[in-house]
């Protein structure tokens, strides 16, 4: 189901904080885009990937925290814009408030959503590199496709297939195999 717009004036921090805890919305540059539930599907690669990278956090980088959806991320208050990645790796603890993380976090992680793959591609790819993420995944399973965009340095953004082992770029040592999630799948 696509993201839907409500037409309307910009939506202040304080609406949306009075939204009902079962909505689930995102701003971009102050407009209110509702977002359907996830598919079984779409949590079941949630999932694995969050058990692998909890679990490397916790042996390698125990500075860092990894948060899945629904957790809000405000990344910029005029506009106001705030998203909730499906998975986020934060490392700034200053950025967070308690309720949410304030500014970018360091690697993003979207499954795309059959209905709306253009938030995934386009939209958030942009405010994402924007705001300074450091490193932004796209996981297609209608694809069978991971697309690693890695904004440090010399950026770029590289194809894989769900057979592939790829490089965590903000991590030395950190590799996700994803033939391993492709099995349960």
């Amino acid at each position: 189901m696509p993201a839907l717009k409500q037409p309307s004036d910009s939506i202040s921090l304080e609406q949306y904080e009075a939204l009902p805890e079962n909505i689930r919305a995102e701003v971009f540059d102050g407009q209110i885009y509702y977002m359907a539930s996830p598919s079984q599907l779409h949590q079941t690669i949630l999932t694995e990937l969050l058990v692998i990278i909890r679990n490397f956090l916790r042996k390698k980088a125990r500075g860092c925290q990894v948060f899945p959806a629904p957790f809000d991320v405000k990344l910029s208050d005029n506009p106001l814009t705030i998203v909730q990645p499906d998975i986020m790796i934060i490392c700034d603890k200053d950025k967070l408030d308690g309720k949410r993380c304030n500014g970018a976090p360091d690697f993003i992680i979207e499954i795309v959503s059959p209905g709306n793959p253009s938030d995934d591609y386009i939209r958030k790819l942009y405010y994402y590199k924007n705001a300074g993420v450091r490193e932004y995944w796209i996981v297609d399973n209608r694809r069978k496709t991971v697309i690693v965009n890695y904004f440090e340095g010399n950026m770029y953004a590289v194809p894989y297939s769900f057979d592939s082992t790829i490089k965590v770029n903000i991590y030395n040592d950190f590799f996700i195999n994803f033939a391993d999630i492709a099995e349960v799948l």
